[in-house]
């Protein structure tokens, strides 16, 4: 009861204040302040409708390149997306890697335009790449929030099965951050990937690279990986699976965009002419009787910096340009950084225990980590 008549008493007293000032102003002198009005209460933002399978592709179709690179007698068919008017395109790492050529059919205009690889991160599967000669072309919408929902309605587009045409494959988003290991179709070779958006929808061999769009036609990812055709189809031992695919979520792909255009090689982004050093590397394991622990070499190719420098296979690199090496990781992000021209100084121990040390000239190289 206490509490309450101190309520009132305050209540009262405030009330009093205003009601004994109110009398005493002099019309004449004092600034009278007009009560606000009330705020009007805030609209609601109302999304638009989603768009049509017609309209999304009219929205998004002029965007989109169909990409073609070769390595030798090897080729990869992919797919990527304009994010600049002068032809800058993100895609996949993996369409790209090794390449020696690479070519772009935009689908806006029909143009084929030459194009060459400005950087990329292999760790999160993404290539920034030039169209040669390009402008004026027009670019994607990048969704506003760093991820979509899980149920969200969404649309792989791409090259699908390299045929040069753009099929779109609708779905759902069915989780986020999810770690997916990959195997490449070309060479068999595994990356893992993070943080990546699995969706339901039939993403194929040729759609690597191209965009994941939302029901607005704004992009949410990256089309990075999806089921072989045997795992999608079935064998006379397995059963046909429902689709299943993963995309870097555009968040991801903008953060190594953004590090490349900056000119900046760190962390996993390299920047710039990919430098050859011409040797290929293992972990060394605990369980060997190996004379020191870095980056174990399996293979030197011929005529290679690294065959120059005296490097055999058994060796184990200890040091890359006073960067300590523990493992073939710790290799890759060390070259990383370089560009062809550049030298270093190289430290390795044999089997036998001896340590050599030389200085390597780096060579041009293709895109590869």
């Amino acid at each position: 009861m206490r509490s309450g008549g101190r309520a009132v008493v305050l209540t009262l007293v405030a009330a009093g204040v205003w009601l004994f000032a109110t009398p005493q102003l002099d019309p004449g002198t004092a600034d009278f302040v007009a009560a606000p009005a009330p705020l009007a209460p805030a609209a609601p933002v109302v999304e638009p409708p989603p768009l049509t399978p017609e309209e999304l592709a009219a929205r998004v179709d002029p965007t989109v390149v169909t990409l073609s690179a070769s390595a030798g007698f090897s080729g990869v068919a992919g797919t990527g997306f304009v994010v600049a008017p002068d032809g800058i395109v993100l895609t996949n790492f993996h369409v790209v890697e090794n390449a020696t050529e690479i070519s772009a059919v935009h689908m806006g205009n029909g143009l084929i335009y030459d194009a060459t690889v400005l950087g990329y991160d292999k760790s999160r599967d993404v290539a920034v790449v030039q169209l040669i000669t390009a402008a004026d072309l027009p670019v994607v919408e990048l969704a506003p929030d760093p991820l979509p929902e899980v149920g969200d309605a969404v649309t792989a587009v791409g090259n699908a099965s390299g045929a040069g045409v753009l099929v779109p494959a609708p779905g759902a988003v069915t989780a986020l951050d999810q770690q997916v290991r990959t195997r490449s179709s070309v060479d068999g070779s595994g990356n893992t990937l993070e943080r990546m958006i699995r969706v339901d929808a039939d993403v194929r061999s040729g759609d690597s690279g191209g965009p994941l769009f939302d029901a607005w036609g704004r992009v949410v990812g990256v089309n990075t990986a999806g089921l072989s055709d045997e795992a999608r189809n079935g064998t006379e031992f397995s059963p046909p699976q429902a689709p299943e695919a993963y995309a870097v979520p555009i968040s991801e792909a903008v953060a190594v965009l953004d590090q490349v255009v900056a000119g900046q090689s760190g962390g996993t982004v390299h920047v710039g002419p990919t430098p050859y050093f011409g040797v290929s590397v293992r972990d060394v394991s605990v369980f060997e009787n190996k004379p020191a622990i870095g980056a174990a070499v399996v293979s030197v190719t011929f005529d290679s910096p690294a065959e120059v420098l005296g490097l055999s296979a058994g060796d184990v690199i200890v040091t890359f340009d006073g960067r300590e090496i523990e493992s073939s990781s710790d290799l890759s992000e060390a070259l990383l950084g370089r560009r062809p021209g550049d030298s270093a100084v190289v430290d390795w121990v044999d089997d036998t225990g001896v340590t050599s040390s030389g200085t390597i000239t780096l060579a041009p190289g293709m895109p590869t980590a």
